[in-house]
């Protein structure tokens, strides 16, 4: 049945990914299953999507309610849940205000905007330009494509927007230099998760914000994989002792659930009125209820303090196998989301993991990404190290 399916993926469905070889039919926590009944430990849940792990009984309940109740009728209205999903946003956050959308490309679209119309507000025209970093990740749109510092995912799609300049990532120096006359704004992963896991330098970041400052800047923090418990914090920017001015967030807002979110101060946001920015769809009854019951679980339910133990746990685990395996060339990470850079093929030894029953993937050619539901107990986190140790063994001689 599961190469039927395969199949008939193949014959109808656009070949814009590269999936996994199974047809994934249930989740429970930290767990899938596929359409032969076989279970799999997933450490990538969804892509740093399923914070609360798969099928959470709290999310579930909520959109079954909402759904009950009301699906759509746009933004033309006042819609209770939207209301009290900004609140909660805005009560544990720098923020002020919230624009609600369907995804990460999009809240780094409204960033975008936001920056250049608040520019354009207080300085006239002339001041566009974003710095970006090298090897970041920003979106698949073509605007966030352009914002993106890796040259290979817009390589086809030509010409891309203008109005991004890249520098060197944790290179205070480089940024500096690159501000001009036409710099409305820095825009910036404080981990760059699709380029490899590589985390910001704190005194890179303190001296990022202490610069913008000076420099009437706005600094734009892209946390669509970072936020929402996933670093052990309820967002990455408070490892750092810095407030953002604009804050992107998406994946694990809603558990699985498409929503994103764009997060400003007053001032800043005061540049949106009404007319200028839109989604049809952003912060809808159904996706607010998602966002809700997910916000709520992870402040009542301990998610983020198990997030950061786990974290711990995790990265002790992680630590040990690299002194044994000198292909382990590097570990790197924050609460729960991990690097294991190889010096051996890492698209390879993904798929042996998958073979043992563990989802996780590869990216930038070299480095496993591992991004754990944050619910994982130390019994799941024990049995994928003992199943990568065991890879790791094979691949010693």
């Amino acid at each position: 049945m599961q190469e039927e399916l395969v199949k008939k993926a193949t014959q109808y469905l656009a070949n814009t990914y590269t999936r996994f070889p199974i047809v994934v039919t249930k989740g429970e926590g930290c767990w899938l299953w596929d359409v032969n009944g076989r279970r799999y430990l997933d450490f990538l849940a969804g892509i740093a999507v399923c914070n609360l792990g798969h099928a959470h009984q709290n999310v579930v309940e909520a959109l079954t309610a909402q759904a009950k109740k009301l699906f759509h009728v746009s933004n033309l209205f006042y819609m209770e849940p939207q209301i009290k999903a900004a609140q909660m946003l805005v009560e544990h956050s720098f923020g002020d205000k919230v624009f609600f959308c369907n995804s990460g490309a999009e809240a780094n679209e409204a960033a975008i905007k936001l920056a250049r119309r608040y520019s354009w507000d207080r300085h006239g025209e002339g001041r566009h330009e974003i710095i970006a970093m090298d090897n970041s990740f920003h979106g698949r749109t073509i605007n966030t494509l352009a914002a993106t510092g890796q040259k290979k995912f817009g390589v086809g799609f030509e010409p891309l927007t203008g109005g991004f300049v890249h520098v060197p990532f944790n290179d205070l120096a480089a940024v500096e230099s690159a501000i001009t006359e036409r710099t409305c704004a820095v825009m910036l992963e404080l981990v760059q998760a699709e380029g490899g896991v590589y985390v910001a330098d704190k005194e890179y970041v303190t001296g990022l914000r202490e610069l913008t400052k000076e420099k009437d800047i706005l600094l734009i923090l892209d946390e669509v994989q970072t936020g929402i418990g996933r670093t052990g914090a309820f967002f990455a920017y408070e490892h750092f002792g810095i407030t953002p001015d604009v804050m992107s967030l998406a994946k694990a807002l809603g558990n699985g659930f498409p929503v994103g979110a764009m997060v400003a101060t007053d001032a800043v946001m005061s540049a949106f009125v009404p007319g200028t920015h839109a989604s049809t769809f952003g912060g809808n009854p159904l996706a607010s209820a998602a966002v809700l019951a997910t916000l709520n679980t992870l402040i009542d339910d301990s998610v983020i303090k198990n997030c950061a133990d786990s974290g711990k746990y995790l990265c002790k685990g992680l630590l040990a196998l690299k002194k044994r395996f000198p292909f382990i060339a590097d570990v790197r990470g924050l609460g729960l989301i991990w690097g294991v850079e190889l010096s051996i093929d890492a698209d390879a030894t993904a798929k042996e993991f998958l073979e043992e029953g563990v989802i996780l993937n590869c990216t930038k050619g070299t480095t496993l990404r591992l991004v754990p539901p944050l619910i994982v107990k130390k019994e799941e986190i024990d049995i994928f190290l003992d199943i990568a140790n065991r890879i790791f063994e094979r691949k010693k001689g």
